[in-house]
């Protein structure tokens, strides 16, 4: 009898889903996709029953009968985070899931943590200054705001782990994942920190920390009976989508950095020991005893699909097509890609999108080249802060569905000088789910590796001066607009 792995990862605009034999073989895959809740200018939510759990099932039950009689012999999932999703002691949710960095909420509670705990104690305990990717100023903002759901709420997820509770009945979380939820975790002894726990959340409980390919437990029956999935089968921890990604790409060594091209853009640079930077992340690893330095952008797949929208769903070949015919620089067009605020480097909730340089004579092609531009010139403002914190990266390993179009890996390489190395696997961090799932269970060992690279991306090294004056232009971009900006965010939101 054939043993088989399934990796489950909840993305921001889809679920997807892997069924793999130990040896890394592909067998099927699964794909639900969803939306996304933005019920007010900043935030961002999801129904976790009606997305997160219904996908777990309607795939757990394609990739089960996919395997066609053979054992089941693990299971991990990923998914967005940090996310706060309060729970009742049924892990029944008690209001929708507050997304990561994308929810700009808290900002009220982010300046008030600062102020309380200081800035410098935040990241020297925690890895990482307070920012809208923090999960402790979203428990305040929702402890504040939302009083009877919080008086409902006795324990809290991010999507993996609601995802493990609904399935085993365990209450745990990912050390990674524990280590994004500031200013609650220690990076140094890798422990929740009881004294802010009791400052910020005194009524919940917390879960039990496991690195992500621990087993957590097994599938109970009810949860068998749901998903389709056969009781008994371990359940490893998972953990944040971003990591699960990187770890199926084998960006696994320090010095490794991973540049995932979804619908947010993310990096993740893996360390051998913790440094820190103000404008960084710095986490615990996927593997025990490794680190890693993170950024995020706030949009990337997210504005290519409203720039198709916006041009009334024109296929996106075509769109790029039209880009490609642009020459570099978009006929002098550059674009803020800050249409849903930003992270890295600015921590703007505020920013907002801004074109420069229109006239009568651009098109479509000149916008959609400038939409791909603007977060190329986003990456290299990043990719730098990386070398400064972290050391120059070794290698680039460009992930994501994004990666797949081939002008936008291009466009990035030229603007920021590096390389690029694709993998030939493509799947992403379901993929990585399931080799977390295979290494938990004793099926193959811990150095394993399934990833396999493609074909390298290099810098046009002809383009590098243009693009070197355009980032400077687009530096400068938001620093002079972001006043004008901020006021019209504030109309946006009605203030």
């Amino acid at each position: 009898m054939s043993d088989y792995l399934i990796g489950i990862d909840l993305g921001t605009a889809s679920s997807k889903g892997v069924l793999a034999r130990p040896d890394g073989t592909i067998v099927a895959t699964a794909t639900r996709p969803h939306t996304v809740s933005y019920p007010r200018p900043g935030w961002a939510e999801v129904d976790a029953e009606a997305v997160w759990w219904a996908d777990v099932v309607a795939i757990s039950r394609e990739l089960t009968a996919a395997a066609a009689g053979g054992r089941v012999a693990g299971v991990c999932v990923s998914g967005v985070g940090p996310c706060l999703l309060l729970c009742d002691e049924q892990v029944r949710p008690v209001r929708p899931a507050i997304l990561y960095g994308i929810d700009m909420r808290a900002t009220a509670e982010i300046a008030e943590l600062t102020e309380r705990y200081g800035a410098e104690d935040i990241v020297t305990r925690g890895g990482s200054a307070l920012s809208s990717q923090a999960v402790g100023p979203k428990m305040l903002w929702a402890r504040r705001h939302e009083p009877e759901a919080w008086a409902r709420a006795t324990r809290w997820y991010n999507s993996s782990s609601f995802v493990v509770a609904r399935l085993t009945g365990e209450y745990v979380l990912d050390q990674h994942s524990a280590s994004q939820c500031d200013p609650l975790y220690d990076i140094a002894a890798r422990c929740w920190s009881p004294d802010r726990i009791a400052d910020i959340a005194p009524e919940l409980r917390f879960p039990e920390l496991l690195w992500p390919a621990q087993v957590a437990g097994t599938i109970h029956a009810a949860a068998a009976a749901e998903t389709g999935l056969p009781e008994g089968t371990p359940v490893c921890a998972g953990t944040v989508d971003a990591w699960a990604e990187a770890f199926s790409a084998g960006v696994r060594n320090p010095g490794d950095l991973m540049l995932m091209y979804g619908s947010t853009m993310f990096f993740v640079q893996v360390l051998s020991q913790p440094r820190t930077h103000p404008l960084l992340w710095t986490t615990s690893g996927v593997e025990p005893d490794s680190y890693t330095l993170a950024a995020g952008m706030s949009t990337s797949g997210l504005l290519t699909e409203w720039m198709q929208r916006l041009t009334g769903g024109v296929p996106f070949e075509e769109l790029i097509a039209e880009a490609e015919a642009t020459p570099p620089g978009a006929d002098g067009l550059i674009l803020l890609p800050y249409f849903a605020g930003e992270r890295t480097p600015i921590f703007d909730p505020s920013a907002r999108g801004v074109v420069a340089g229109l006239s009568l004579r651009h098109g479509r092609g000149h916008l959609f080249r400038a939409v791909y531009e603007g977060i190329g010139y986003g990456v290299r403002q990043i990719i730098d802060l990386l070398d400064t914190a972290g050391g120059a990266a070794g290698r680039i390993v460009a992930v994501g569905g994004g990666a797949r179009a081939g002008l936008w890996t291009q466009v990035v390489s030229d603007i920021t000088g590096r390389e690029q190395i694709l993998p030939a696997q493509t799947i992403g961090a379901s993929y990585g789910d399931a080799l977390l799932a295979a290494i938990g269970t004793g099926l193959v060992s811990a150095e394993t590796d399934w990833s396999r690279m493609a074909r390298t991306v290099a810098p046009d090294g002809s383009r590098s001066e243009l693009y070197d004056r355009l980032f400077g232009n687009f530096q400068s971009l938001y620093r002079t607009t972001r006043e004008v900006v901020h006021e019209l965010a504030a109309v946006q939101q009605g203030e």
